[in-house]
């Protein structure tokens, strides 16, 4: 499914206000989750280089780390809404087939916008071993695996400098910290929740020190998510939303402000903002439904054949709990695309 068009952009910053804004991220890294923090990451977001001023970045090499957010199966399946070609007749199912092409995840867009693809996805004629991009993201993984990860590529071959890789981690770490929550400890969960966002920065970073170039998101706001709804409901009268939203919120305040801030080497998709704007005004990015799982099979499953009543890949933002659908994964291939056109790698 292409990447839709979508109602705005985030207009781009003079060089000299990023520079400022530079400045005032770096003092406010002591206040994790400041005010100062909080505004020069948001100006930050809209820092990209000239259209002129530099030569676009041309990678040689793709390698996507994290969760099932950017894991696939041996097969293809992604953890989203899987598409299904329907052979060009859909009134006859008998000759529908899984392709792993339709309906990608946010990785895959990004590495096909490079001309890439995953040995778990080939394109069209394409060879299995002359895959340029490389999953090491895994479905249920945490920050600590992930830092694994990253070892494994460091001991096969490491990183160059013509590297581009991608990181999204957080939700199974916020889901996990959320699932020990007994009413008395939220405190003592965000602690941990920031620990996690912190190591999860110098992940970025290290990234960077290795040689590659980061496209980076931080996780939804999971206040917003299926999950949250039916938290909600089992629990009345708690303020579980909120606890998510807080330990979310912790994460990425932690990322924020411990990742290095540099348009030069790492690229920042602040899909929390833009979950968080659906959900203000889903009809503002023609979404029927963001609130509802739509798969009725459980991801990795779960293809456009096997949704719950009304549900549609292109207007439910959502596809399990946690799990972004195919329109989901779309806005977050949209800011990551877009980021990492317009860095000044």
């Amino acid at each position: 499914m292409p990447v839709p068009a979508l109602p705005f952009r985030h207009a781009r910053l003079p060089r000299r206000l990023c520079a400022a804004a530079m400045t005032v991220a770096a003092a406010a890294r002591a206040a994790i989750g400041s005010a100062a923090a909080a505004a020069s990451l948001a100006m930050l977001a809209s820092c990209g280089g000239g259209t002129s001023a530099y030569d676009p970045f041309v990678p040689q090499r793709l390698f996507a780390f994290g969760d099932e957010a950017s894991a696939f199966t041996a097969d293809g399946h992604n953890y989203g809404i899987n598409g299904i070609n329907t052979n060009a007749t859909a009134d006859l199912t008998s000759d529908d087939y899984f392709d792993c092409t339709l309906q990608p995840n946010w990785v895959q867009t990004l590495a096909n916008s490079y001309g890439f693809y995953f040995a778990e996805c080939p394109a069209a004629g394409a060879k299995k071993e002359d895959a340029k991009a490389v999953s090491y993201a895994a479905a249920g993984a945490r920050v600590a695996e992930v830092e694994a990860q990253v070892d494994a590529q460091v001991a096969k071959d490491g990183f160059r400098d013509k590297d581009i890789a991608t990181l999204l981690v957080g939700t199974n770490d916020i889901v996990e910290l959320y699932g020990r929550y007994d009413g008395s400890n939220e405190a003592a969960l965000t602690s941990e929740a920031t620990e996690r966002g912190r190591r999860t920065g110098l992940v970025v970073n290290r990234l960077v020190a290795l040689g590659s170039k980061v496209v980076v998101s931080n996780i939804p706001d999971l206040a917003y998510t299926p999950y949250a709804v039916s938290e909600a409901a089992a629990h009345p009268g708690e303020d579980r939303s909120g606890v998510l939203s807080r330990l979310s919120a912790a994460f990425n305040q932690a990322l924020g402000v411990t990742m290095l801030i540099d348009g030069r080497y790492v690229a920042l998709a602040q899909t929390d903002q833009r979950i968080i704007g659906i959900n203000r005004s889903p009809e503002s990015y023609a979404i029927a439904n963001a609130v509802a799982a739509a798969c009725a099979t459980p991801p990795p499953l779960c293809d456009t054949s096997t949704l719950v009543t009304d549900a549609s890949a292109t207007t439910w933002l959502w596809a399990g709990p946690t799990l972004l659908g195919s329109r989901g994964q779309s806005e977050l291939a949209y800011l990551a695309v877009t980021r990492a056109q317009r860095n000044p790698f």
